[in-house]
């Protein structure tokens, strides 16, 4: 399973960088959603997730901080908005999941 995780954070990042460059299609949205839950729930564990979480809200709040940038600001404020995508469901999942750990406790 760990192999799994791993390699769909690969591919997920492989598919955002791909999708900013210029393949702009709807659906590569869905795949690096559905990669992001992946990697939510077979590659966080317990004991990464505030790391996890700290460093999902910093990409998500720089990365349209990246459009100052002269001539390559928009291509990378575009392949990190689909890093964002992608690592939103995993946040999703990770936040959730912390959430009820909490509540158990």
């Amino acid at each position: 399973m760990q192999q799994i995780g791993k390699w769909a954070f690969i591919v997920g990042l492989v598919i955002a960088v791909l999708a900013g460059i210029g393949l702009d299609q709807t659906w590569f949205t869905w795949v690096l959603a559905l990669l992001g839950l992946i990697v939510g729930i077979l590659n966080v564990t317990s004991g990464e997730t505030q790391g996890f979480l700290l460093a999902a809200i910093a990409l998500m709040l720089s990365a349209n901080a990246v459009q100052a940038i002269p001539f390559v600001g928009a291509q990378l404020t575009q392949i990190l908005s689909n890093v964002v995508a992608f690592m939103a469901a995993a946040v999703l999942v990770v936040a959730l999941r912390a959430l009820f750990e909490t509540v158990r406790d």
